[in-house]
């Protein structure tokens, strides 16, 4: 354990100011940014653009995932977290209120959009690196599991809140959205000046070249067998989400239904995940990290093809609810065990390198959903994709580094 935390007394994680104030301007942060997110579109199909308009904002917005990715890692471990957490907030603030000012004077220029996109998506890498990084220095380590927990409730609450919230906005004003998350990202920006704990340890300053330093954060990763085997098995399972996602809405459209129904699925799918990363601790407590993984994969494995036999909204956003609860589980438990692992100089370049391998392929799932939605129809690709989660989940079973894997004892958690 590094920072302020470690020499001082345990206190309750409620009554951990530091964690509070870094916990709630993140909170507003990502709830701004699933703000944009429903904006964007809105602001193109319904404002005379287009749909492939809104395709290359979109794409604009997720282009840093795969290019910004690893290089953020090492900035994020050579610079002060902090200091570029806020300048994260400024970035995502000034860009934000360029948008909303252009608006105000009647304005809208796709290229200005995509820049715009392209810097909050790569202003938000480095500020969720830099979070993930900073989380196991301000509370005390037996509290990490729930810190972990309470940090993927707050990005499922704000995704949840995000779309009903940028669709209201717009609708009182095509401006508003983007100057009210410029806002929200001041307030994030003004939370990071009142924590007083240090975001890592000490470290000399480092020479070295920026491929060396990702090359030793990839290379860490690899010789972790446990995170090599999960991040790469979770990767696949992403993809044939991103794909069921898209089934369900064809599976909806064919069955006659109306696309307010996919708001009740989403509703329902956030309550589920809000719900299981609330009960990760607990989780993280009774099980190993090898069990909680096996069982969540055999949940999907039972739960996938269960949507093939419906198009009822209801009965598809709780059976939604049900995998997204399960799959909340796993970020909890990967990310304490992740955060425990690594060491201070190297949580950014691992988290980089995780976070590029577990959902740099997200993109090919639409593809490969719409390839195989044009030859068989919706019921049949979730059988597919059905399928495909099996085989995923027998190879977890089958692991020895999955079943191996264990969290460290409260005890054991400071270095």
């Amino acid at each position: 354990m590094t920072g302020a935390v470690e020499a001082e007394q345990k206190v309750p994680l409620r009554r951990n100011r530091d964690f509070w104030f870094l916990w709630t301007g993140v909170g507003v942060a990502t709830w701004g940014n699933a703000v944009t997110s429903a904006a964007y579109p809105l602001l193109l199909i319904w404002n005379g653009g287009s749909a492939s308009a809104a395709g290359l904002v979109g794409f604009a917005g997720l282009l840093p995932v795969l290019l910004v990715q690893l290089p953020a890692g090492v900035f994020v471990d050579r610079w002060d977290r902090r200091r570029t957490m806020v300048v994260c907030n400024a970035v995502c603030a000034v860009s934000l209120a360029s948008v909303g000012v252009a608006l105000l004077f009647g304005r809208l220029w796709l290229p200005h959009l995509m820049i715009v996109a392209f810097a909050e998506g790569s202003a938000f890498v480095f500020y969720r690196l830099s979070e993930r990084a900073a989380v196991v220095n301000v509370v005390h380590p037996d509290q990490l599991p729930t810190a972990m927990a309470q940090n993927q409730a707050r990005g499922r609450a704000a995704g949840l809140a995000g779309q009903p919230t940028g669709s209201s906005l717009f609708v009182l004003a095509r401006w508003a959205p983007f100057l009210f998350t410029a806002v929200l990202h001041l307030v994030a920006l003004v939370n990071l000046l009142f924590i007083k704990s240090r975001f890592q340890s000490d470290r000399a300053p480092r020479r070295r070249r920026l491929r060396t330093e990702v090359a030793e954060g990839i290379g860490w990763v690899f010789r972790q067998e446990f995170l090599r085997t999960a991040i790469l098995l979770v990767s696949v399972t992403n993809v044939l989400f991103q794909a069921l996602r898209l089934a369900i809405v064809v599976i909806i459209n064919e069955h006659g239904g109306s696309p307010a129904f996919m708001g009740v699925i989403g509703v329902l799918s956030g309550v589920g995940g809000i719900s299981g990363a609330m009960l990760g601790p607990l989780m993280v407590r009774r099980f190993h990290p090898g069990a909680v993984i096996t069982g969540v994969f055999a949940v999907w494995t039972c739960a996938m093809p269960l949507v093939a036999m419906t198009s009822q909204p209801v009965f598809l956003g709780a059976l939604m609810s049900v995998m997204l609860f399960a799959g909340a589980l796993i970020n909890v438990i990967a990310g304490v065990y992740q955060v425990q692992v690594t060491p201070d100089e190297l949580q950014g370049r691992v988290g980089s390198v995780a976070s590029l391998i577990s959902s740099g392929a997200n993109s090919m799932g639409p593809l490969l959903a719409g390839l195989l939605l044009a030859s068989v129809g919706g019921s049949r690709t979730v059988l597919c994709l059905s399928v495909v989660m099996a085989a995923v989940t027998v190879t977890a079973l089958l692991s020895r580094p999955i079943r191996a894997a264990r969290l460290k004892t409260p005890d054991a958690s400071a270095p």
